[in-house]
């Protein structure tokens, strides 16, 4: 049986490793957690009672604190931590890597943001940090998928993304089962994109229904939004089609309207009036969005990108700008074609 390393133990890494447990081939699996307290509820009650209360983990995944241990005899290592985590923990697997089973392994990141200084997708990331001691095959998992549902069975169709056709030809093969569906694409950046920028737009999309605005201003604001994604990926290399499937369009609507989502939630409440500090000071799982926000901006502004929604919900997270104060400077700009 292949061994597949699960790094992180949030909601998304905790579901994947339920999901992978229904695979249509047998593996291993390891899920590594960093917290104390979550390592404990895995192992004295089998539940992440913290970021995925109520479900059962199965026996058959090896839980560990011990990075070493997670990744010992890994084919695939599948990255599920927070991105502004990436770059440390990236750094913290090199040393537990054997270098003469490197060439065979595929590191697999499911995290959808952007890294804050550097701009940096996540599989940058990975290759900055992996390539001095071996060049490493990346594929990237993205698309519609909250992590409640996935854990509890819920039929997901996501996106697997390599510049390494074989590579995300090998982990559709593990990583798809009965529950679980995936589709291969060779636009790595047109994937991660749309699952970093969506966060952006869920947010918005979450101020205008707190609001109290209606389904027509959330249809054109997501239609908009989909448009600013769309334009950042192509910037970068990415395909249009992307875009429009599964990793753009699916995850924008699945985040931008689902009440799972912890970044239209957070939307929903600064619409309300209440301030950002004191949403976030209740809260424990990471929102990407907050952080990616203001990357996405910078990242457009490089690529010379205009993307009027992010510039509003940047001024509303990071200048103090009224919810209702950014929707009228978006439909009072200068009128244009679609």
């Amino acid at each position: 049986m292949n061994k597949i390393a699960i790094i992180g133990a949030g909601s998304c890494g905790t579901a994947l490793a339920i999901a992978l447990g229904r695979g249509r081939h047998p593996h291993r699996l390891s899920l590594w957690v960093h917290s104390s307290d979550v390592l404990a509820s895995l192992r004295s009650r089998r539940e992440n009672a913290i970021y995925l209360p109520g479900i059962r983990v199965p026996d058959e995944i090896a839980v560990t604190g011990d990075m070493s241990e997670a990744l010992s005899g890994a084919s695939m290592v599948l990255g599920a931590m927070p991105s502004a985590h990436a770059r440390a923990v990236y750094a913290a697997m090199l040393p537990h890597i054997d270098a003469r089973a490197a060439a065979e392994m595929i590191f697999v990141s499911a995290t959808k943001g952007l890294e804050h200084d550097s701009l940096a997708r996540m599989s940058e990331v990975i290759r900055e940090v992996i390539a001095p001691r071996f060049a490493p095959r990346v594929a990237v998992l993205s698309g519609p998928s909250f992590a409640l549902e996935i854990a509890r069975g819920d039929p997901t169709a996501v996106v697997i993304a390599s510049t390494h056709a074989d590579a995300a030809a090998a982990v559709q093969e593990e990583f798809s089962g009965p529950t679980l569906r995936l589709y291969t694409n060779p636009d790595v950046a047109g994937v991660e994109i749309g699952g970093a920028v969506k966060n952006v737009i869920a947010i918005a999309a979450g101020v205008c229904a707190g609001l109290g605005l209606g389904n027509n201003t959330i249809a054109a604001l997501v239609t908009r939004g989909l448009a600013e994604m769309t334009r950042l990926a192509v910037a970068l290399g990415g395909c249009r089609d992307t875009l429009a499937g599964l990793a753009g369009l699916g995850d924008l609507v699945l985040t931008a309207t689902g009440s799972l989502s912890r970044n239209r939630s957070i939307g929903v409440e600064l619409g309300k009036g209440r301030p950002l500090v004191e949403i976030l000071s209740g809260m424990r799982m990471v929102a990407e969005g907050i952080g990616t926000t203001a990357a996405t901006l910078a990242l457009a502004r490089r690529h010379a990108v205009e993307m009027p929604i992010t510039e509003q919900m940047y001024a509303v997270l990071d200048e103090g700008r009224a919810p209702a104060e950014a929707i009228r400077e978006l439909m009072e700009r200068r009128l244009k074609k679609e």
